[in-house]
């Protein structure tokens, strides 16, 4: 097999015409045409092009490579992923079941070590449940909601499956199994691949199906509450369960897949002297737009172009003042949703639907923060700050889980905003029109107020003075890191700290690819 990179074709070609015209490019027939991947060139106003990345197999390998044509090279498919063989394993246990803890307890389950899996939360389908009851106006529950339950803090987003991590058996396994559990299978080769909210809740059930018929098991609402370790290795731990029993659990090793957002067990794992440090991470806002608005910024005159759907964007900018800003997270024809996980706290985070049909575009809009920007030496000081901006975004908000929100025009003039313009806000508990600038720290604002105009030069019409702006966004990525070595073990022996929440991921993918490789040192320790 071969390989042909950047094989443009206009966006109105069949797609059954590919091996046709890449037999006339070639000059030879060509068999077996695969698309490995599939991207949109929108870079000009008067044309659009889909750019694939095609296998393929010719008679005369060898004679097509003396040719030495652009962009022909041979095919080297990812190594498929290969599971140690383990005997006399005692049982792993995986705290937590988003992305990192899901495919970690796969792997294990697969190598027959009967995981047990713990998740502090509810089952997929009863937290989307409580989810939904929130966004309606209801109580928020503390163990069941955006951040925490099966699937992680990704099951209520986009479930995007862009990653810059290096594709790799353990990232080729992610998409795999992914497609295996449900996903469309155009995941597989699309250059921006997503999964979709509402598609998202069946494929984790799926994968939860497969690794209780492999001997895993789910304990569902039981929180890791402590760690027991005797002459620096871990022995067992302790379990807060539904009914606020506690319960030890004798364990060898625990990957520790935590979220981002599960703060009581950073505090723990601080108490329990578990090496851990402050992290960069981001802080800002959501910006809204009518997704109308960004076709047209990206598709130009092919906007609304049945082959090309709701158009996104990727932004960043290093701005005069010394800092950067940069979008994350976007979500077309999405919603800016409720996200907070402790009461008392606004967080906002962005949602769409597999058909990204809705009318607005979103997407986070944030600036990078260092330690010493919310000072301190303490290790959990970027959580501690996190909540202060939740707090004062709560406040701000009418203490009734409404947001702080302010058009681009006004939060451009400094001055607050009374209603909104042209985009409707999509929060589903409501806005309370404000300034920006009395919840987000200030070098946020001004890097956030040079950032606009200078996106909006890559990106016509991104400072439209009706789009909204609503705070605070505060869990774009882990506040800490969890120290490992290179065997993915803590300095507490038996520890694996795995995923976003550890430190070690920043998505999806990265996650559970990081859970992959945790489970696969697990393995290692028991490798005949």
């Amino acid at each position: 097999m071969l390989v042909i990179s950047n094989f443009k074709r206009p966006l109105a070609e069949n797609e059954e015409l590919l091996p046709a015209r890449l037999a006339d490019y070639l000059k030879t027939p060509v068999g077996d045409v695969r698309i490995l991947k599939k991207a949109v060139d929108a870079r000009s106003r008067t044309q659009v092009w889909l750019v694939y990345t095609l296998a393929f197999a010719v008679a005369d390998e060898q004679a097509l490579l003396a040719r030495a044509l652009p962009f022909v090279a041979p095919y080297t498919p990812l190594p498929e992923l290969l599971l140690p063989k383990v005997s006399n394993m005692p049982r792993p246990l995986v705290v937590g079941s988003g992305p990192a803890g899901m495919f970690a307890a796969l792997v294990l389950a697969r190598a027959g070590a009967r995981p047990i899996v713990l998740e502090r939360g509810r089952p997929v389908e009863k937290r989307q449940r409580d989810v939904e009851s929130f966004w309606r106006g209801g109580r928020l529950n503390p163990e069941s909601n955006v951040q925490f339950g099966e699937g992680g803090a990704g099951t209520f987003s986009d479930g995007k499956l862009m990653t810059g991590i290096k594709k790799d058996a353990a990232t080729a396994m992610v998409f795999n199994e992914f497609v295996k559990a449900g996903a469309p299978a155009e995941i597989l080769w699309l250059a921006k691949p997503h999964l979709g909210t509402d598609k998202l809740v069946d494929i984790v059930r799926n994968i939860r199906t497969e690794i209780v018929s492999l001997g895993g098991e789910y304990r569902f609402e039981n929180r890791l509450d402590d760690l027991l370790a005797i002459d620096g290795r871990l022995r067992a731990i302790k379990v807060l369960n539904a009914g606020n029993g506690v319960y030890e659990e004798p364990v060898a090793d625990v990957v520790l897949a935590l979220g981002h957002s599960a703060r009581d067990t950073f505090e723990m794992l601080y108490r329990r002297g578990v090496p851990l440090m402050p992290k960069a991470f981001s802080v800002g806002v959501r910006i809204e737009h009518p997704q109308s608005l960004i076709d047209r910024a990206v598709y130009h005159d092919f906007a609304s172009h049945p082959r090309l759907g709701a158009a996104d964007y990727k932004l960043a900018v290093h701005l005069p003042n010394g800092r950067s800003a940069y979008s994350f997270c976007m979500c077309p024809g999405g919603v800016v949703v409720p996200a907070a996980s402790e009461e008392g706290r606004v967080v906002t985070n962005g949602m769409s639907c597999y058909a990204r049909d809705g009318g607005n575009a979103n997407a986070a809009l944030l600036v990078g923060a260092e330690p010493a920007d919310f000072g301190g030496s303490h290790p959990l000081q970027g959580m501690y700050w996190q909540r202060e901006l939740e707090e004062k975004a709560f406040v701000a908000g009418g203490r009734n889980y409404a947001a702080p929100a302010q058009r681009v025009e006004d939060f451009l003039q400094n001055r607050p905003s009374i209603k909104a313009g042209e985009v409707v806000p999509s929060y589903a508990r409501g806005v309370a029109w404000d300034n920006l600038s009395v919840v987000l720290p200030s070098f946020a604002v001004d890097t956030l107020r040079l950032a606009l105009a200078e996106m909006d030069k890559k990106l016509h019409g991104f400072n439209f003075p009706d789009a909204v702006l609503t705070g605070t966004e505060t869990r774009s990525s882990s506040p800490i890191r969890l120290l490992r070595g290179e065997d993915m073990q803590s300095p507490l022996a038996g520890l694996y700290p795995a995923g976003e929440g550890a430190g070690y991921a920043g998505g999806i993918v990265s996650a559970a690819a990081d859970g992959i490789r945790s489970a696969l040192a697990v393995l290692q320790k028991y490798a005949g």
